[in-house]
């Protein structure tokens, strides 16, 4: 599909990931195209699986998560899918990341103090090593793919 996205698609993808609550008509207005049209490009690039999902953007903070880290796990074994299971259930993981290298996983982790961070990567390091890295900010948030 990424062969057949054009200048506009790019836009509604840019627009979306910027405000996923725009207005179609307001989509439409800021990508010059009419309502119809918009609403038809949205719908075969969600058809597709360009766009697969819309979420909030939760402040952490706010949340009472002040700690946030990225966690790197070399695992231990051949059997993933304990790991796996354990990643889903802890509501702390908020990405979790098959690498090559050194590490196999790469997850990012939001806690509310630092003892609750430690009883996270505690269960983590049952898995194997651990390193984990606190994150002093964010340079740039996660911002999606923004074209050619």
């Amino acid at each position: 599909m990424a062969e057949s996205l054009d200048a506009t698609d790019w836009a509604i993808l840019a627009e979306l990931q910027a405000d996923g609550r725009v207005p179609l008509t307001e989509l439409g207005r800021r990508v010059n195209l009419g309502a119809s049209a918009t609403t038809e490009r949205v719908k075969r690039l969600e058809a597709s699986g360009v766009i697969t999902g819309y979420r909030a953007v939760v402040d952490l903070e706010r949340v009472g998560c002040a700690v946030l880290a990225v966690v790197r796990l070399k695992h231990a074994g051949s059997r993933h899918e304990p790991f796996h299971r354990v990643v889903r259930r802890r509501a702390e993981v908020l990405e979790c990341l098959r690498t090559t290298g050194e590490d196999c996983y790469v997850l990012k982790v939001a806690a509310t103090s630092m003892a609750h961070l430690e009883r996270v990567v505690d269960e983590l390091s049952f898995f194997g090593d651990t390193n984990t890295n606190i994150v002093y900010g964010q340079t740039l948030p996660y911002r999606g793919p923004q074209g050619p």
